[in-house]
């Protein structure tokens, strides 16, 4: 019988692992769609916008798209199969490239809106990447997937700066117009990639099977998992978007800041290629924290000096604190559910995360413009402190517990 069990969790392993290159590729591909917005955005709104306030809104309904695609790519996901979200998304991402370069054509700053926000649903499809790679998985290959399709973003961060740089001057003077036509063709090539991810559509029992959410979102173990998530991700968003400006305020070049901001997104995603084998042998919440105290320690640079030194080093340990506290959280996350219940919860945690992250964009710019560059490291220490603790106290009465089990001659039941 354990044969059997063992036969099996190898072939699931092995089709996982067919899975995971498709889906790394094709994170790779998404991270184009994000670089070209991030990259553009603010220069095509301030252009565009009847208001040069108004420059940095399309980035904002970036994010809000991000948050609001989580919900319903989680739903999609759980009546249709994760392959029919996946190509769903990709759609989109079609259909924000072609909305984008119709709207820098004509000159519409409400239709780049519309886009961008298209692109933001596009990439909520894309965070559910890491959770789907893990599908199937044993347990010890499951956080060996998340990382590895979070490697993805590698290539990325190389794809999609190459890409703006290329076409950017295509079709003068439309700057960036062909830019993104290119990125809905990147978009297409990645619906090809995910229509052959081998997800089968979910059982019928799995639909109405499972716990209830607010059962499930209420465990110790979920809130800290979601809590770091929620932390770790818009703690680096708000610093990471505020650095370029902050430079330019310091009087650093342009190029600076792209070098920083460029180091930043390899720091991000780099460590994936080995964050999932420290999480198998240390334990995520250890990772976690190893995390959270790095972006701590970055905010620590930050506010130690001003050269383009301490920007780019506060940039890079950001990045590597990122990579650690977020997939590890998303480690902690597939721990809490059964798999019957993984596409509502996972979408639930998503929405925790680009939720309080769409609220933090419309802040960043307020905080920086009214405050310093200084305000903005600050704000990271009080929430890093509360995941600490949370973390720390979940995770001691989790062992508490164990103990006690283990001296009454029982064994935890597994979530």
């Amino acid at each position: 019988m354990l044969d059997v069990t063992a036969a099996n969790e190898i072939a699931d392993d092995a089709r996982v692992r067919a899975n995971v290159v498709r889906l790394a590729a094709a994170q790779a591909l998404t991270g184009a769609n994000s670089a070209v917005i991030f990259a553009t955005g603010a220069i095509v709104g301030a252009t565009l916008a009847p208001d040069m306030s108004f420059a940095t809104v399309p980035i904002s309904m970036y994010v809000v798209g991000l948050a609001a695609g989580t919900l319903p790519t989680g739903a999609i996901s759980r009546r249709f199969g994760r392959r029919v979200a996946f190509v769903i998304g990709t759609g989109l991402g079609t259909l924000t490239g072609l909305l984008g370069s119709f709207a820098i054509l004509h000159g519409s700053f409400a239709l780049f809106c519309v886009a961008t926000f298209l692109g933001g649903l596009y990439g909520a499809v894309a965070q559910s990447y890491r959770f789907a790679a893990a599908d199937g998985a044993s347990a010890a290959y499951r956080p060996k997937a998340v990382s590895w399709v979070m490697a993805g973003g590698v290539f990325a961060g190389v794809l999609g700066p190459q890409l703006v740089q290329w076409t950017m001057d295509v079709w003068q003077p439309y700057l960036f117009a062909f830019s993104f036509l290119v990125q809905a063709a990147v978009a297409l090539v990645a619906m090809g990639i995910v229509a052959g991810v081998d997800m089968p559509k979910p059982a019928p029992a799995d639909l109405h099977g499972g716990r209830p959410l607010l059962t499930i979102v209420t465990q110790p173990r979920f809130i800290a998992a979601a809590l770091c998530g929620v932390i770790s991700y818009p703690m680096m968003n708000l610093v990471m978007t505020s650095a370029p400006l902050a430079m330019k305020m310091c009087g650093l070049s342009v190029s600076d800041s792209n070098f920083g901001i460029q180091w930043h997104i390899v720091a991000m995603y780099g460590p994936s290629f080995f964050t999932g084998t420290l999480i198998a042998r240390f334990g995520a919440p250890k990772i976690v924290a190893a995390g959270l105290l790095l972006e701590a320690g970055a905010a620590g640079i930050g506010l130690s000096g001003l050269t383009a030194m301490h920007f780019w080093a506060t940039l890079i340990v950001l990045g590597i604190g990122w990579n650690f506290s977020f997939i590890g959280a998303s480690a902690l996350v597939l721990e809490t559910h059964r798999p019957q219940e993984r596409n509502k919860v996972q979408a639930f945690n998503d929405f925790l995360v680009f939720g309080m992250m769409a609220i933090g964009s419309f802040s960043s710019g307020q905080l920086l413009a009214n405050y310093g560059w200084s305000a903005v490291n600050l704000v990271v220490f009080p929430p890093v402190i509360l995941g600490l603790v949370v973390l720390s106290l979940v995770s001691w009465a989790r062992r508490r517990k164990a103990r006690l089990d283990a001296a009454m001659g029982e064994f935890p039941d597994a979530v």
